[in-house]
């Protein structure tokens, strides 16, 4: 699982062996979320949360529209396209 950002104590992975949609993982110090990426123009959206702060998801959330097109490019190198069979 490569790091792709981190954001304070937070980690922005993508797992190498994962499914569409494009997404990643955010983990930290008390849990650990899933974010879908944003497809055309669209903002990224908290999937799943187990543990992370309002205050971190929050967080996350900027870091990954922040960097949408790095993310985007790692995915679709790790995984293709994104697009639902």
């Amino acid at each position: 699982m490569p790091t792709i950002l981190r954001t304070g104590k937070l980690r922005i992975v993508i797992y190498l062996n994962d499914h569409s949609p494009p997404h990643v993982h955010v983990i930290g110090p008390e849990g650990e979320a899933k974010i879908e990426l944003g497809r055309d123009h669209s903002k990224p959206r908290l999937s799943r949360n187990d543990g992370l702060s309002a205050k971190e998801v929050a967080a996350a959330l900027a870091a990954i529209d922040e960097s949408a097109n790095l993310l985007m490019e790692k995915w679709e190198s790790l995984h293709g396209d994104g697009k639902l069979d």
